[in-house]
C-alpha cells in the first residue's frame, strides 16, 4: 500500500480516488485506505473485481485487433495505474517496438506509470494531462515527439468517459481526437453502464458521490453517439462479454453486463 508520509503534493488520501479503486478491485497495493474502503462498498453492492476484469480482458483483445491490422502507435487516455494487459505490452505482442503515449491526469498515476511504464524505454511516454481537454494532450511536447499523426493511432478510452459530466461533453472530447487522427486510426471505448441494474446502479453513484470523480452511467444509444465519425467493427457497441470473445471470455465473469464497449476505424 501507498506509505500516506510519501504523497505526491496535491494528493488528499483521505478523498477515495477512482484510479486507484480500481487498481485495489485488480489487487494492486498502489491505493489508500479511504480507497479501499470505498471499493469495499461498491463491492458490497456488485462484483467490483469481476466487472473491472471483464474490462481488462476487453482490453486485451481490442488492442490486440488493432495492432493485427497493423496499428503500432497507440494513446491511452487516463491509462489509471499500472495493471494486468497494459497497452504496450499487448501491442508488442504484434509489434515489438509498438509506441504507446500514456496520459492520466492524477499525479500518482503519473509517478508509478513513469516509474514502471516509460522508465528509459524511448517508445513510450507519459502525459500528465486531462482527457477534458483533448488540445493539451495532442499538443503535448511528449506526445508530438513518439506519436506520428501522419499514420493511423489507436485511441484507448478504457473506463474514462463514464467520468465525465454531460456538461464536459465526452462527445465533444472523442471528436476532437478524431478530427487529429489519420484515416486508418482506431478507436476503443468501453463505458460503464447500469441498463441491467438500475437500482444498484444508483446506490453505486452514491458511493462515487465520496469519490474525487462522479460516475455516469449511460445507455447504448449515448455510448454509440461515442463513435460518430468512425465505422465501428463487428459486433458494434455492445456488452463486454459480447465483444469479440476468447478463451479468457467474460461470459465466466459475473458483471460483464456493467460494460459497453466498442471498436471503430476513422473512415
Amino acid at each position: 500500500m501507498i506509505d500516506p508520509s510519501r504523497v505526491p503534493t496535491g494528493i488528499n488520501p483521505s478523498v477515495p480516488n477512482a484510479a486507484r479503486m480500481y487498481d485495489y478491485y485488480l489487487g494492486g497495493k498502489d491505493n489508500f485506505a479511504a480507497d479501499r474502503e470505498a471499493a469495499e462498498k461498491i463491492m458490497a453492492l456488485a462484483p467490483g473485481k469481476e466487472i473491472c476484469l471483464a474490462n481488462r480482458h476487453f482490453l486485451g483483445r481490442a488492442v490486440r485487433y488493432a495492432a493485427t491490422r497493423g496499428i503500432d502507435q497507440f494513446i491511452d487516455l487516463g491509462t489509471g495505474l499500472p495493471n494486468l494487459n497494459n497497452v504496450h505490452q499487448v501491442a508488442r505482442e504484434i509489434h515489438p517496438e509498438a509506441r504507446v503515449a500514456y496520459v492520466d491526469h492524477d499525479p500518482v498515476v503519473i509517478v508509478h506509470a513513469r516509474a514502471l511504464l516509460a522508465g528509459t524505454d524511448p517508445y513510450l511516454t507519459t502525459v500528465h494531462a486531462d482527457v477534458r481537454e483533448p488540445a493539451s494532450i495532442l499538443d503535448a511536447p511528449a506526445t508530438r515527439k513518439l506519436i506520428d499523426f501522419g499514420r493511423p493511432v489507436g485511441v484507448v478510452l478504457l473506463g474514462v468517459l463514464h467520468y465525465l459530466t454531460d456538461e464536459d461533453d465526452p462527445w465533444g472530447v472523442v471528436a476532437a481526437f478524431r478530427e487529429r487522427l489519420a484515416p486508418g486510426s482506431a478507436l476503443i471505448v468501453s463505458h460503464a453502464t447500469d441498463d441491467a441494474h438500475p437500482e444498484v446502479g444508483k446506490a453505486v453513484r452514491k458511493v462515487y458521490d465520496e469519490v474525487d470523480t462522479p460516475l455516469v452511467h449511460r445507455g447504448r444509444e449515448q455510448v454509440t453517439r461515442m463513435f460518430e465519425g468512425f465505422e465501428t467493427v463487428e459486433p458494434g457497441v455492445t456488452n463486454v462479454a459480447d465483444w469479440r470473445p476468447d478463451e479468457a471470455s467474460e461470459r465466466k465473469l459475473p458483471g460483464s453486463e456493467w460494460w459497453y464497449v466498442g471498436v471503430a476505424h476513422k473512415p
